[in-house]
């Protein structure tokens, strides 16, 4: 037993070693001297145009998150399904299966939550009352 836990130590000590060694060699073999062209922003060889930061609005952070949740959730719930034939065959697949609806029905009042209160929305209810048809702007 004590065998499993040495192949993993080794593992790790090899793995440090090699990162270490990397970032050591890399530090070895570039230059260090500074010049403004290094600090130049490359942009496919094109010289920018305007600001290199650009700021994303929010709500594709958010749809992003969402997706993640529910793609995690895809990861949670393979290996069960996989063996819930085995859990059935032992007299455990009723238990199985309700605690994959459980599973599933926390993440849809999440989904439902988020739903209800605008949170998927791409256009806010308080930005469509900020102009009211027939306003100037």
């Amino acid at each position: 037993m004590l065998f499993h836990y040495g192949a993993v130590g080794v593992f790790l000590l090899v793995s440090i070693a090699f990162v270490v060694g990397s970032l050591l060699a890399g530090m070895a073999v570039r230059s260090s001297r500074y010049s403004k062209e290094k600090a130049s922003i490359y942009e496919c060889g094109e010289p920018t145009i305007g600001s290199a930061w650009v700021r994303y609005n929010v709500r594709f952070y958010i749809i992003a998150l969402v997706y993640l949740v529910f793609d995690v959730e895809t990861v949670f719930l393979f290996p069960v399904a996989s063996v819930l034939k085995r859990f059935k065959e032992a007299g455990l697949g009723a238990l199985a299966f309700f605690e994959i609806a459980f599973f599933v029905a926390i993440l849809a009042v999440g989904l439902a939550y988020a739903w209800r209160y605008g949170a998927l929305n791409w256009v806010r209810d308080e930005e469509k009352a900020e102009v009211a048809p027939g306003e100037a702007l």
